[in-house]
């Protein structure tokens, strides 16, 4: 047991601890400034031979409450960040059909870096669907992140705030 803790000491330590050594699908070391919109607008359909991927924080409260310390999560598609969400909040990217790839973190200097990945294959006229949870306890912090169902998708997208984010300068 000990051996295994002095393991996981010495990879903590050793975790690149540069906010730039993003993966590949990452984008570079952009913060975003997150505005939410109370009232979103109804879900839109996909452009026309294009796909559409809807990207959902969910902090389990829709009060709002505690967003003066929660962490923005931001996310990148094929290398280039394409927003972020603060709370529970979402916010959709048209994309072309094909494969792509996913990139989420947190952008935050309080918690160490916490980088998910996955990849998905878009086909035109689909919407796809993924969520990150902050879980939290005594002993981890963990980023989630999952692709979801459709049904859950637009059922969060109803309660949850719409994230305007702009690139901080």
């Amino acid at each position: 047991m000990k051996a295994a803790l002095l393991v996981f000491a010495l990879a903590t330590v050793a975790w690149p601890q540069n906010p730039n050594a993003f993966p590949s699908s990452c984008g570079d070391g952009t913060n975003f400034k997150v505005k939410l919109q109370s009232a979103p607008p109804a879900q839109v359909l996909p452009p026309a031979g294009k796909a559409q991927v809807v990207f959902i924080h969910d902090t389990g409260d829709v009060s709002g409450s505690g967003l003066l310390w929660y962490p923005t999560s931001r996310y990148a598609l094929d290398g280039a960040w394409a927003g972020a969400n603060h709370g529970s909040s979402w916010f959709a990217v048209p994309i072309a059909p094909g494969e792509h790839h996913v990139c989420t973190d947190l952008q935050t200097s309080v918690a160490g870096q916490r980088t998910e990945l996955a990849h998905f294959t878009a086909v035109a006229g689909q919407t796809y669907y993924f969520r990150t949870r902050l879980i939290l306890s005594r002993a981890v912090e963990l980023l989630d992140l999952e692709q979801i169902d459709s049904d859950q998708g637009a059922y969060l997208t109803r309660i949850y705030l719409l994230s305007i984010a702009t690139a901080k300068k």
